[in-house]
């Protein structure tokens, strides 16, 4: 049977626009990150890469960003629940703040939350009086990559809380499930492959934050010295093979994430959960 004419452009025009655009903003820029590097020899490379200074960089900043999109796992379900299965005033308000960390500057947000956090914030001076140093600490990078990454995980779940029936878990109360045996047997199954795909986007947004990390970290090396701000003092240094050679193993971490997010994605249209 023939195909019907569409009377938008045919796949050649739009597929041959779609790698030129794709080819022009991705494949180009990060062809000559790999490109830059090779100014310096592999030992160079492997020198750079492995530093006290860059391992400890990289150590903070999986380590923070790990732990940010493990507690908006958490409680990104629980807001994204909330939103979605409780009617209260101001709901419209608070469903709009989850989208704030977007549209906010990050410069904005770290001085925010440094303003917060500070010995003598509203924050950090309880908690200091405490013993516990938030900002100017890896605590403060935790808090700002939790932030910044909250959006992924509440907009991931949120669509997959919508579309599931509450007649499920209905239907098992009414057999005899207790509600952690309802929540374990019957909704967890179904929204842990968005859980998950949000903890991964939550995770490579917070991986490559830079703005909000800077304020409130104190940015001391060997200590709460995130990557990203390493490849900038390295760029501010002029050392662009080093630059590059760090931002190619931040590239390739990310490749890996966003290989991980695909399979996490094809995983949940197997079990039917996304179409």
């Amino acid at each position: 049977m023939a195909s019907r004419r569409s009377i938008i452009p045919g796949f050649n025009i739009t597929m041959g626009l779609t790698l030129s655009y794709l080819a022009a903003m991705v494949l180009l820029p990060l062809a000559a990150l790999f490109v830059k590097t090779t100014t310096s020899t592999w030992q160079e490379f492997l020198q750079t890469v492995t530093s006290a200074r860059v391992v400890a960089s990289y150590r903070l900043s999986f380590l923070a960003a790990f732990a940010a999109a493990s507690i908006n796992a958490v409680f990104g379900f629980l807001v994204a629940w909330v939103l979605v299965r409780y009617n209260f005033p101001g709901k419209r308000i608070i469903d709009g703040l989850v989208d704030l960390p977007f549209a906010l500057p990050t410069a904005v947000a770290g001085i925010s939350l440094t303003a917060v956090y500070a010995p003598s914030g509203l924050f950090g001076k309880p908690l200091a009086a405490l013993g516990i140093k938030s900002a100017f600490s890896p605590l403060g990078v935790v808090i700002a990559l939790t932030f910044i990454s909250l959006p992924f995980v509440v907009r991931t779940v949120q669509p997959i809380l919508q579309n599931l029936e509450i007649e499920n878990e209905e239907a098992a109360a009414s057999l005899g499930a207790g509600r952690m045996q309802t929540f374990l047997r019957v909704l967890l199954p179904t929204v842990l492959p968005a859980v998950l795909t949000g903890f991964a986007l939550s995770f490579a947004r917070a991986l490559g934050e830079y703005g909000s990390v800077v304020f409130i970290s104190g940015n001391m090396p060997m200590k709460t010295e995130i990557t990203p701000l390493l490849i900038m003092t390295k760029l501010e240094q002029f050392d662009y093979p080093g630059a590059a050679a760090v931002a190619v193993v931040m590239l390739a971490a990310s490749f890996l994430i966003l290989l991980a997010t695909n399979l996490l994605q094809w995983w949940g249209k197997r079990r039917g959960i996304w179409v």
